[in-house]
């Protein structure tokens, strides 16, 4: 089954995560074939503006981390090798990622992002690189990674926020609702949940009345704004140093805790601060 859906709507390019099972979480597959899916819409001469969207309760949990973190070996050797690690392997690797995401941003069709349940973590990354984002006000969004194992490669959240918003969410790895990101400005608008498919149907419409050309020419002049203030170099720091936090000994300490423990109680406790990842231990437990 297709991990990325896409169909043709009139003058919308529908494009939908599909592993709704897991909430959309992201694989080896996912990246190439949402970038795949851009691809094709792109082609298409009666496409102007494309939706992008998740299937079932989320738009996109992150990556699967019982794929990459919990998996002794195998799968979870892509993001975490045995030391002594090379840096540069895994750096191609992530950066093969941030690419196929930033196929939205490069995307000559505007692309609207609709967020529902969740856009967290690498979800985020993939939202972010979107032209507007329009979530619902129960939604939630964040990269809590930067807890532990992780930095955002796309690096969106500073050209969104500014610096000193991106650091609050960089430096705490919160999430917060789509009500608070509208107010911080990293999304266009937030609404309530019964009222996300007819805000972004009627934003989509809106957008494909307006010829292709038109549409392509304003979307260059704004990203190469932002690009021209180093979109580039900024994702490749933020890909290397996204290799390095999941190589560091906290790094390493997070990713031997999921193998022993299962994610789920790892990333609970990165969430919570219960766990001491220079010591390797739970915060106020004895010293041995």
């Amino acid at each position: 089954m297709p991990k990325v859906l896409y169909e043709k709507d009139g003058r919308i390019g529908r494009i939908t995560l599909n592993r709704p099972d897991v909430l959309n979480a992201i694989d080896d597959d996912l990246p190439r074939e949402l970038a795949a899916a851009v691809e094709e819409a792109n082609a298409d001469a009666g496409v102007h503006v494309i939706v992008l969207s998740g299937a079932g309760r989320a738009f996109c949990a992150g990556y699967d981390l019982i794929y990459y973190a919990e998996a002794a070996g195998g799968a979870g050797n892509s993001v975490t090798q045995d030391m002594p690690w090379d840096p540069m392997k895994d750096y191609a690797f992530m950066m093969r990622n941030t690419d196929l995401f930033m196929s939205l941003w490069r995307s000559h069709r505007p692309v609207i992002c609709k967020v529902h349940g969740f856009a967290v973590a690498g979800g985020s990354d993939i939202a972010l690189c979107s032209d507007m984002i329009v979530m619902a006000d129960d939604a939630e969004i964040g990269y809590m990674p930067v807890r532990v194992w992780g930095c955002p490669t796309t690096a969106m959240w500073v050209y969104r926020l500014g610096p000193e918003r991106a650091k609050r969410m960089l430096f705490t790895g919160d999430k917060i609702k789509g009500s608070e990101a509208e107010r911080m400005g990293l999304v266009l608008k937030s609404v309530p949940a019964t009222e996300l498919d007819g805000e972004v149907e009627r934003l989509a419409e809106r957008m494909a009345g307006v010829p292709v050309n038109q549409l392509m020419m304003q979307k260059l002049v704004v990203n190469q704004a932002i690009e021209a203030m180093g979109l580039k170099q900024t994702q490749m720091f933020a890909t290397i140093f996204d290799g390095i936090t999941r190589h560091s000994p906290e790094g390493l300490n997070f990713k031997h805790r999921a193998e022993e423990m299962g994610w789920k109680h790892a990333v609970r406790e990165r969430d919570l601060g219960t766990f001491d990842w220079t010591q390797n231990r739970p915060i106020n437990a004895p010293k041995t």
